[in-house]
């Protein structure tokens, strides 16, 4: 399953990949929180319990994905592209067809989360 949100902020795709790190991932998203180190891969909380999220630059921004989440829940941050080049574009995917109610609320939950802290972060200054 996919899912999409927009978020009306003017940033540059060197802003998202420089900004969005995984030990700021409060700042950004309360949804998750860190519980260790890392650069690349860091243990996380979040409602669904401890995962290891990893991060990489992609063209355009960021990809997160918690390496050992059943539903391989992963989501992009970037700006530039389809279908809103000139906003930042969020793009989560489950590895399922189908999930109860609940959960599809839950992810939902998580998008509008992760989308008010992204506006919330880039207008405030650095």
């Amino acid at each position: 399953m996919e899912f999409f949100e927009i978020v009306d902020v003017d940033v540059q795709e060197d802003d998202l990949q420089n900004r969005l790190q995984l030990q700021n991932v409060e700042e950004y998203c309360e949804s998750l929180f860190a519980l260790g180190e890392g650069e690349d891969v860091c243990p996380i909380g979040s409602n669904w319990g401890e995962f290891h999220l990893r991060r990489d630059k992609i063209t355009g921004g960021i990809r997160m994905a918690m390496l050992d989440c059943p539903n391989a829940f992963a989501f992009t941050v970037t700006t530039g592209y389809p279908p809103q080049v000139d906003k930042v574009v969020i793009h989560l995917t489950i590895n399922r067809t189908e999930k109860d109610p609940e959960f599809i609320e839950e992810v939902q939950e998580f998008l509008v989360d992760l989308k008010t802290g992204l506006l919330n972060f880039f207008k405030s200054p650095e």
